[in-house]
């Protein structure tokens, strides 16, 4: 009983720090940098994918939200530059890794499984970007950072919004021609 209740007072006690820093991570600061230069890799990438879907897309719906991506993108892109400028922050100028790795799976899938793939990757990219511009705008210490950030927002959750049901509907399709077999 006694090993019992030493087992159940570590593990509180090793927990403690734990839940304390999981209490707190949601207010610590994010470092506005940091945020600059992956929001610039981010719009980048948006840009390219973007580009392919409005070549390889067949549905009318994702080439129309290809153009509108290609035109919100570009426009985020060059006020984070004029921002990054006038902070003397030096933004990325190419995309990364996981962004050419994207890019370059999308380009080389074949034509019937593209659609799907590329809302797919609209999906999680639209996803991410909003979670980050979240971080910024609630817990950024730049001011102008900040502002951009939240101004920023609303646009990129209405991308969100508009393909969520776009991807849903290319995964049950997928899934039914899965069923089918």
């Amino acid at each position: 009983m006694t090993r019992i209740l030493t087992l159940a007072a570590l593990a509180v006690v090793l927990a403690a720090p734990t839940a304390r820093a999981q209490a707190t991570a949601g207010s610590a600061p994010v470092n506005d940098w940091l945020f600059a230069e992956a929001a610039a890799v981010s719009g980048m990438a948006e840009v390219t994918l973007s580009e392919i879907g409005l070549q390889r897309a067949t549905d009318p719906e994702l080439k129309k939200f290809s153009q509108q991506m290609i035109d919100d993108h570009g426009k985020l892109n060059q006020e984070l530059a004029t921002l990054a400028a006038r902070k003397r922050v030096a933004l990325p100028r190419t995309v990364d890794v996981r962004a050419k790795f994207c890019a370059e799976s999308l380009n080389g899938a074949p034509r019937e499984h593209f659609d799907r793939c590329y809302a797919k990757a609209q999906l999680n990219a639209h996803m991410e970007a909003v979670a980050a511009f979240e971080a910024e705008a609630e817990r950024g210490q730049d001011a102008d950072m900040r502002a951009l950030a939240a101004r920023t927002l609303p646009h990129l959750k209405e991308p969100l919004r508009m393909i969520k049901p776009i991807a849903t509907r290319f995964e049950k399709e997928d899934g039914s021609e899965k069923s089918e077999r």
